[in-house]
């Protein structure tokens, strides 16, 4: 167990004696830790007819902005641990996009992925966000990429985890779903288990108290979840995604674990033909969620990507 782990089993121990027991107290307090020791509070905007969730840095500092989205099915919290990496020396926002986390959930607007570029588009304008390094997991990863290619100027680079949107390359989900069987989509008791195992090849500690809160709001949110994946799902066999991302400017890393089970790693090469300035770093014994199971190495690579983009 690392120091991190055993600092949060101590402080759900103490939480279990305050809170008389309460899975969603100990939830709350441990969340609320994670995010604090990574230097973002919670906080909540909105636009339209949207409540957006999100976290932002506590304080600012003179560096850039970075701007973090979560792939299908995750929050705003897949992130707290590379925002960790950043404290101090980037402004960080994390979103919980529409349909995920605290945000809204309607199921009967567009969730494409150039729907989810146009609110991610207003999510920034409302809170003046002109500029600023982008990275996406899985759907974020699609969503970055469309966005740095339909705002140009908006973007001073692009890192893509594991990117959704090109599925040149089948993986083993895609055999699972065509079979009905998607394990991106918790049903019952045991299916988060199951998704984290899938996912994921170096799974992070989560306590079971955390655990139980996790899976019962990954079930509950299985019916937006369908909605959302029967709008991305074909969005690889489509050309216009594809021929949208030959227009991005900003410099582009894309970072994939090989060991992905989700989406295959040689998608990376079709990315990278594809964007003009981009190149890939393949991490040899990660899964789906880089960010997630190798924070450091991912804030270390994206750290040499910048100074490699030094005149």
């Amino acid at each position: 167990m690392t120091r991190t782990s055993a600092n949060l089993v101590f402080l759900l121990l103490a939480t279990l004696l305050l809170s008389a027991c309460s899975r969603q107290g100990v939830y709350e307090s441990a969340i609320g830790w994670e995010r604090s020791s990574s230097g973002l509070e919670p906080a909540q905007l909105t636009v339209g007819n949207l409540e957006i969730a999100y976290l932002k840095s506590k304080e600012r500092v003179e560096g850039d902005t970075v701007v973090l989205i979560h792939g299908f099915g995750a929050n705003k919290d897949n992130w707290t641990r590379l925002a960790k990496e950043f404290k101090g020396e980037f402004n960080v926002y994390a979103f919980d996009l529409p349909g995920h986390g605290e945000s809204s959930k309607p199921l009967d607007i567009g969730y494409r992925f150039e729907d989810q570029v146009r609110y991610l588009n207003q999510i920034l304008a409302e809170l003046g966000i002109t500029r600023a390094h982008m990275m996406g997991n899985s759907m974020g990863g699609a969503i970055t990429a469309l966005y740095a290619a339909t705002h140009p100027e908006q973007v001073q680079s692009a890192v893509l985890f594991n990117p959704a949107g090109i599925f040149e390359y089948d993986s083993e989900l895609v055999g699972l779903v065509i079979e009905g069987d998607n394990p991106l989509i918790p049903k019952k008791e045991g299916d988060f288990d199951r998704l984290l195992d899938f996912a994921l090849e170096k799974r992070p500690f989560v306590p079971w108290p955390i655990f139980d809160v996790m899976e019962e709001k990954a079930i509950a949110n299985q019916e937006v979840n369908q909605v959302i994946f029967a709008a991305i799902r074909d969005t690889g066999f489509e050309p216009d995604f594809r021929n949208a991302i030959t227009g991005i400017e900003a410099p582009v890393l894309v970072l994939w674990g090989k060991l992905d089970r989700v989406i295959n790693y040689r998608n990376a090469d079709v990315f990278v033909d594809v964007i003009p300035n981009a190149r890939k770093v393949i991490l040899e014994d990660i899964g789906h969620a880089p960010m997630v199971e190798a924070p450091e190495r991912s804030a270390e690579l994206f750290r040499n990507f910048l100074t490699e983009q030094q005149p």
